[in-house]
């Protein structure tokens, strides 16, 4: 155990689970630690604090994190090991029983982490209620990459059936647009050259200030030196005509959506609690596709959940052929203690789960690879990312196309233009040519 008063010459190793909102927190909590003197451990190092920052979204997740729990210990026996995040709010109890946990904090104390450890004597365990998690918490990282990512939203109001992160995250909040902006100001002061846009619900921006997501997006336009912006994640009935059509003739928000449908049945999304039905979120697809006919569009599906026949499957997976978009995230339905979905009697066994997930990533496989098909022979902007020297470099065009080059250290962090040129070897990637 290490003296919580004493942090010079101290290190911290950082792990997350999740969702990009997660990474951006604990690079927040990195860099306040680090503004302290703890150093963050190298690579091999034992570390003198473990920051452990969890989700909770499935049981499977829950799984993880007692697994990387358990396995962070093991590689750090003597750290003091703080777990926070989605499980640490949803479950204290549970993660502080696990061996070598010192420290559960909810949400509303991980930004707060270091004036825990200043302290001798506290509590293990240190939560709020979700009702009193009304303060927007800003968050802005870079991680590894060359993409930043920008908090602009916590919590949700929504309530679907089947989630708990209105139990683990809180109410709607966001931070004010001028106070964003200037987060953007200083990634470009940074040198950062693409922005990518997180919250829990993106699109509900602006409950707390009485602003809009739309009028964040104009202001972020207009910020000099960031190249590009993606919109992480956007609900169907939050992605505007006007948003659509601003991303269609901004200067720097990429052709990228990724918008959660869930179920392709209208009664499976009703028993799901979703505020849309398929006809709007065809819609939805039909304008992104006729403004920007090479826009990436990543769809997050559902399968099995209470309540959803062979019948409704069925139904859902037509229309999801019929969707000119690019990628399925398929998830498995999992049981969450105090959710409305637990209500609906009828159970989808677990084979037949896995039967239709595999028939969605098959139906996922085959959109992506003609989505990157489609795009070879084409010219664009990609922006690559740090590699070791000698190994190839990755990089990403506007619309999210993976690209593979060479490695050459003056390309990094720089908007190059290319052709797509066709398949590498392991076919998950596109190689390039350059044309400047």
């Amino acid at each position: 155990m290490i003296d919580t008063n004493i942090f010079e010459n101290r290190t911290a190793a950082y792990y997350t689970l999740g969702c990009k909102l997660n990474f951006s927190e604990t690079s927040t909590i990195g860099k306040e630690l680090a503004s302290h003197g703890i150093r963050k451990a190298r690579n091999g190092e034992e570390a003198d604090i473990c920051v452990i920052n969890t989700c909770s979204v499935t049981e499977l997740a829950d799984k993880k994190c007692r697994q990387l729990i358990r396995r962070i210990h093991k590689l750090h026996p003597k750290a003091f090991v703080v777990v926070t995040g989605c499980y640490a709010q949803l479950k204290p109890d549970e993660a502080l029983k696990i061996e070598g946990v010192d420290l559960v904090l909810g949400h509303a104390q991980k930004a707060g982490i270091i004036d825990f450890l200043h302290k001798s004597e506290i509590p293990r365990i240190i939560t709020s209620p979700t009702s009193e998690m009304k303060v927007f918490i800003p968050s802005c990282s870079a991680g590894d990459r060359t993409r930043y990512f920008l908090k602009v939203q916590d919590g949700c109001d929504y309530f679907c059936s089947y989630c708990t992160v209105p139990f683990a995250r809180g109410r709607s909040r966001n931070g004010k647009i001028s106070d964003l902006v200037a987060q953007a100001e200083k990634v470009a002061e940074e040198g950062g050259k693409e922005i990518v846009l997180t919250g829990v619900n993106t699109g509900d921006f602006g409950k707390t200030t009485q602003e809009t997501f739309l009028d964040l997006l104009r202001a972020l336009d207009q910020v000099e030196g960031i190249a590009r912006y993606r919109i992480s994640s956007i609900e169907p009935n939050l992605v505007t005509d006007e948003i659509i059509d601003f991303v269609a003739s901004g200067k720097r928000f990429a052709p990228h959506f990724h918008i959660p449908l869930q179920s392709g049945s209208d009664d499976v999304l009703r028993l799901m609690r979703r505020r849309y039905d398929t006809a709007l979120f065809h819609h939805k697809i039909e304008k992104i596709k006729t403004l920007l006919p090479d826009a990436f569009i990543g769809v997050d599906v559902i399968v099995g959940t209470r309540g959803e026949t062979d019948a409704y499957f069925e139904e859902s997976l037509a229309f999801l052929q019929s969707l000119p978009v690019s990628q399925l995230h398929v998830f498995s339905y999992s049981e969450r203690p105090g959710t409305h979905a637990l209500t609906i009697s009828s159970v989808v066994s677990p084979q037949t789960k896995h039967q239709r997930s595999r028939q969605l990533l098959e139906l996922s496989n085959q959109k992506w690879t003609a989505f990157y098909e489609a795009q070879t022979g084409k010219t664009e902007k990609v922006l690559f990312e740090h590699s070791r020297k000698g190994k190839n470099m990755v990089g990403f065009t506007g619309n999210y196309i993976r690209t593979v080059a060479p490695y050459h250290s003056a390309l990094v962090n720089r908007l190059t233009n290319v052709r797509l040129t066709g398949w590498n070897n392991e076919k998950n990637a596109i190689t390039v040519s350059f044309t400047e």
